[in-house]
């Protein structure tokens, strides 16, 4: 059996004349014809029965009350005051580098316990503004919680008090 080409038949791609094939694939039509009909009934079955109440309105008037107590002193830290447990941090920053300090010279070690300070000031909610406001707090937190420690760091860097091996604040 011999099949007429026709006009539609013919295609031009890339410059080449082109046959389309008029083959019929009937299980692919099946099977398309089978997933819309399975659509169409789920989709039916979701309609209910019409028997719905409606919706109540949305109440246009309305009125919120907060009311929020104003917070204690307790409550609100001091973010210029440093509290005993962030004068024993910085003592414990301090005893676990006093040693590399004592290795890398005085001048080394003076910008690394800059570094410490820093650290330990951003740790301890931004102190770093009070420690640039007044530097000596640095030496009176660690006068009352750690005098060893102080006096290590003290011999260490060569200074007569930990607010003068401060720079940068």
């Amino acid at each position: 059996m011999h099949h007429r080409s026709n006009e539609a038949d013919v295609v031009a791609w890339k410059g080449k004349r082109m046959r389309l094939s008029r083959t019929r694939l009937p299980g692919r039509s099946l099977a398309v014809c089978a997933a819309l009909v399975t659509a169409g009934s789920l989709v039916a079955g979701c309609g209910g029965d019409g028997d719905t109440d409606p919706v109540p309105a949305t109440p246009t008037e309305g009125t919120v009350s907060l009311t929020i107590a104003a917070p204690t002193s307790a409550d609100v830290p001091n973010p210029d005051e440093v509290t005993p447990a962030a004068a024993a941090q910085l003592c414990d920053m301090m005893r676990a580098e006093v040693g590399n300090w004592s290795e890398q010279g005085e001048v080394v070690g003076r910008v690394s316990f800059n570094g410490t300070v820093h650290n330990w000031a951003v740790r301890n909610g931004g102190l770093n503004d009070a420690v640039l406001a007044d530097q000596s707090i640095i030496d009176t937190a660690t006068i009352q919680e750690c005098p060893d420690v102080r006096q290590q760091v003290l011999d260490a860097l060569n200074l007569d008090d930990l607010a003068a091996g401060l720079a940068g604040f």
